[in-house]
């Protein structure tokens, strides 16, 4: 049945309105920064903090409501949980009493299954699972997301709505949710991790910190602009700068002699598997 608006007037009370986060980290601030860029009012949003001063740091910051956190989950249509995935049950646990059916709960920590948290919330809570990353900071994040088993497209949509502040945000099956943590989730870290090397590398090659740290850093930002921009198969893109017998080729023979790409397998293999065991762990 719909109204006169076209709207399914059958789907129930609308999944909007005062939005709480509860765990006000990096990550979690990330987001509420991001939804006052975007012009979300302030008395639309409760924060949940347990700390004294960091409560008064939040207030001072962006004028919104610090409370505790069961006063935060009991005062909201959307709990969003962004706490470490080894705190998540201590958290659920404090503010279970004080969900109920028709809220929206969004998890923000790494290995956390939907059916984890429906385990320990309320019957019929709808629960979505999120893949953030690091580069949310700077509104350049990209985020997974999954709906649990009471999940509908109305509270899908709430989350895309909720997480585009801070970046692109893609919609998953669940089962691929590890691997999601395992290449963008910790693939901040890897990037980071090789942009350190060049940098090292181009220190031991004679240049100032500051100059290497620069050649770095663009050559980073346009690659990564090509990628997006071209749509080009990396493959293509890296053949495109790899001269038969130039500096290019020669070096990517010394990255593949010392077993490069396989150590990347390696490595994503051990986020996806860390990943699983964090939800077993929890």
């Amino acid at each position: 049945m719909t109204n006169a608006d076209g709207a399914d007037s059958t789907a129930g009370p609308a999944v909007s309105g005062v939005t709480a986060v509860i765990g006000v980290g990096v990550m979690g601030e990330a987001l509420v920064s991001g939804l006052v860029r975007a012009g979300r009012p302030t008395t639309s949003m409760l924060l949940g903090e347990k700390r004294p001063e960091r409560a008064a740091e939040l207030r001072e910051r962006y004028g919104i409501s610090v409370v505790d956190n069961v006063e935060a989950a009991a005062g909201a249509q959307t709990v969003v949980l962004v706490v470490k995935p080894q705190d998540m049950s201590e958290v659920v646990e404090e503010i279970a009493g004080a969900i109920r059916p028709g809220q929206l709960v969004v998890s923000l920590a790494a290995g956390i299954t939907t059916a984890f948290l429906e385990a320990r919330l309320p019957e019929g809570v709808a629960v979505v699972r999120v893949m953030p990353n690091t580069p949310a900071l700077v509104d350049q994040g990209m985020l997974t997301i999954s709906g649990g088993s009471h999940c509908e497209e109305r509270h899908l949509a709430e989350v895309e709505a909720l997480l585009a502040t801070t970046g692109r945000v893609l919609r998953l099956p669940e089962k691929h949710q590890d691997a999601a943590t395992a290449i963008s989730g910790s693939g901040p870290g890897y990037v980071f991790f090789m942009v350190e090397s060049m940098i090292e590398a181009g220190v031991h090659l004679g240049l100032p910190r500051g100059t290497a740290t620069e050649l770095v850093v663009q050559t980073l930002v346009g690659s990564a602009a090509m990628l997006s921009e071209t749509g080009d198969h990396p493959v293509v893109l890296r053949e495109q700068v790899t001269s038969p017998g130039g500096t290019t080729a020669a070096a990517l023979r010394e990255l593949e002699i010392h077993g490069v790409r396989a150590a990347f397998l390696a490595a994503l293999r051990a986020a996806h598997d860390r990943s699983r065991e964090l939800a077993a762990g929890s």
